[in-house]
């Protein structure tokens, strides 16, 4: 019981801090929510990337096709994604 009480005492202040927060800097403007998007599209793509490009080098070097290629791209995918979603989760 006490552990619920004390994630929903976080939950309430942080849920007052970006009230706080909200209430002194005022609405974001089209500027400040378009970066937001561009920031979370690279999140993603960047390790996604870099997960084909190290595939790639892997299955030259080895010879392999794509063995490596598609795994690591997955891979740099998820890890993107799980990123993007703390990041989302902190504002």
């Amino acid at each position: 019981m006490k552990a619920e009480s004390d994630g929903l005492l976080r939950s309430v202040r942080r849920w007052m801090e970006r009230r706080q927060t909200s209430m002194r800097q005022g609405e974001p403007t089209f500027g400040q929510y378009l970066a937001q998007v561009g920031v979370l599209g690279w999140t993603i793509v960047v390790p996604t990337l870099v997960g084909v490009f190290l595939g790639r080098w892997i299955d030259r070097r080895l010879g392999t096709g794509i063995f490596w290629t598609g795994p690591l791209m997955m891979l740099g995918l998820a890890a993107g994604c799980w990123t993007a979603w703390q990041w989302m989760h902190k504002r």
